[in-house]
């Protein structure tokens, strides 16, 4: 208010200017100038007048208006007044300015009345903004205080913080971090937080930008508790996408393109990037109006991931970047936000296509993306195991959708479709995985093994996906814990049935070749008639062959035998 009223004192050619400010809520008002003490004069009793009617009210001669004994009682005579209601956006009357007497003891004339309008106009744009910005920051501070709260609960125990400071931290060779092949199966809990500060160690991060050891312990730690328990996108995940990360670097030379700070972002980006995951993807959060998906419109989780990781940040017991100078502190935390929004797969197609240029930040991006989805570049045994999480996440998730919205889910999380998921990975790996894993390895040679260990995988997969197209199932049962292929049968017996004769050969015979079109006429046999059990099903290996012969024969004799302690499905003619 003194702002405006020294800006208008400077330009109107008026002796006295005064003020009022209205309560909404008591209808009383304010004197910003003069003094207090003039709300209950006549000028006040004037303004009341017109934060009541609204109008303007321009008084030539005020003696018409006010007894003479009054107007003689003030400090300075008055004679005349210009008063403007001041509105807010709502037209509402907050306020009223008053000018008395002009400078030649002439009326006020239109043109004054005009240019006191804008300004009462300007003084309610003030005011409004003024209020705006007032209940904004009581909204922060209430906004501090609860963070302050859930930071507080969100931070790690100090015991357990000043145990890991002390504990011994085992070499990267012992965790196997530098291979592709690393997994956290056999790991304690403990062990992930000793794998991740050994991490740190190896790039140097520590002593380069001069992180206290106690800070970071605590960082990890309190990382660690702000993941939830479900099945996959959980604090292990985390420490995957951070190890993958870590070998890419190593292993993979590519650190040779990264400075320093951009290898510290990364790291923690990948520890961070699924913080509070719920289990669910952005889509539902979309389906359910989540308060989530009213903050973000578009990369949900990912926005809130990132922000669970600047909560965590800003508490002064686990800020490991309280060192970093306010341009590398900026630079950092750009580098970590761009990565954890990167893990959207819908992100990531935008960039795929530019990342030959090689510009700093869709490298990254595509980094990160190589890191999350690692799990499917795993031995296979270790593949088959995460894949197996994953898909009773997305089960899970379907199950939601299905009970509470009502609605049938996609095929990867339809439980009812779990058999087609070894063809649904092939496809994952065909349309995500292959391509950026493959520009990746001719890009950066060093880190092929990505590339060759998800192509190994698809082998796999596929030969799955066959096994069940056949009328095998892959999962049969709630819980599995082996591949298909892996199962033996306990009570081999022959099984006789009938098929129609195809013109295919043994490939162990000269004189034979195998005849995929095989498949055709035995997937429409079990898929029809269901000769074989369920039982007798899941301990049989596809191997569909038939003898070339001279003889017009239309029908024959299929025998399934024993082999090896494995039941051997042979199509002989």
């Amino acid at each position: 208010m003194e702002d405006i009223f020294q800006q208008h004192s400077s330009t109107e050619s008026s002796k006295f200017t005064m003020i009022f400010e209205m309560d909404n809520e008591t209808q009383e008002a304010r004197v910003y100038r003069p003094s207090s003490n003039d709300l209950s004069s006549p000028l006040g009793q004037i303004a009341r007048y017109v934060a009541g009617t609204g109008q303007i009210l321009n008084i030539g001669d005020v003696t018409s208006w006010l007894k003479k004994d009054v107007v003689e009682t003030e400090k300075e005579p008055t004679r005349s007044i210009l008063c403007m209601p001041i509105a807010n956006g709502q037209r509402t009357v907050i306020g009223v300015a008053q000018l008395i007497n002009k400078d030649n003891g002439t009326s006020f004339t239109d043109s004054d009345v005009s240019i006191f309008e804008a300004f009462a106009i300007f003084c309610g744009l003030g005011i409004h903004n003024t209020q705006m910005y007032e209940s904004a920051c009581k909204l922060m501070a209430k906004q501090k205080v609860a963070l302050e709260c859930l930071s507080y609960h969100a931070t790690a125990n100090n015991d357990d913080a000043l145990k890991l400071t002390s504990d011994p931290i085992p070499s990267a060779k012992e965790f196997n971090l530098y291979s592709f092949t690393f997994t956290d199966f056999d790991l304690t809990d403990d062990d992930t937080c000793r794998a991740t500060i050994r991490m740190f160690e190896q790039c140097n991060l520590i002593h380069k930008f001069h992180i206290p050891y106690d800070i970071l312990c605590r960082w990890i730690l309190s990382v660690k508790k702000n993941y939830r328990p479900v099945k996959y996108h959980n604090w292990r995940h985390a420490l995957n996408v951070a190890q993958t990360m870590f070998a890419m670097l190593k292993t993979g030379k590519m650190e040779q393109f990264m400075t320093d700070l951009e290898i510290l972002g990364l790291l923690v980006a990948c520890l961070c990037h699924d913080l509070d995951h719920r289990g669910t993807n952005n889509a539902f959060q979309m389906k359910i109006e989540s308060p989530l998906a009213i903050l973000y419109s578009t990369s949900t989780m990912e926005h809130h991931h990132f922000d669970q990781c600047v909560m965590i940040l800003n508490s002064d017991s686990n800020n490991i970047f309280q060192n970093l100078s306010m341009e590398d502190y900026r630079r950092v935390m750009k580098v970590v936000e761009s990565a954890i929004l990167s893990t959207d797969l819908a992100v990531y197609f935008n960039k795929k296509d530019r990342f030959m240029k090689l510009i700093n930040e869709v490298l990254c991006g595509m980094m990160m993306t190589a890191c999350d989805v690692s799990a499917i570049a795993k031995p296979w045994e270790v593949q088959h195991r995460v894949a197996k999480l994953v898909a009773d996440e997305f089960f899970d998730q379907g199950d939601l959708e299905r009970l509470q919205l009502n609605q049938q889910p996609v095929a990867m999380m339809d439980r009812e479709k779990r058999d087609e998921l070894p063809q649904m990975q092939v496809g994952f790996i065909d349309v995500i995985c292959m391509p950026l894993y493959k520009v990746m390895a001719e890009t950066f040679p060093w880190i092929k093994s990505l590339y060759e260990g998800t192509m190994e995988n698809r082998k796999h997969w596929q030969d799955l996906a066959e096994k069940v197209e056949i009328g095998l199932t892959w999962i049969d049962r709630d819980t599995i814990e082996e591949p298909v292929e892996e199962f033996i049968s306990y009570e081999p017996r022959d099984i006789e049935f009938t098929v129609t004769t195809l013109n295919c050969a043994h490939p162990d015979r000269k004189d034979q070749v195998q005849e995929k079109s095989a498949l055709d006429k035995f997937t429409s046999f079990m898929r029809g008639g269901r000769s074989l059990g369920k039982g007798v099903r899941q301990h049989l290996s596809k191997s569909l062959y038939v003898k070339t012969t001279s003889e017009d024969t239309s029908k024959t004799k299929v025998l399934i035998s024993e082999r090896k302690s494995r039941n051997k499905l042979c199509l002989l003619i």
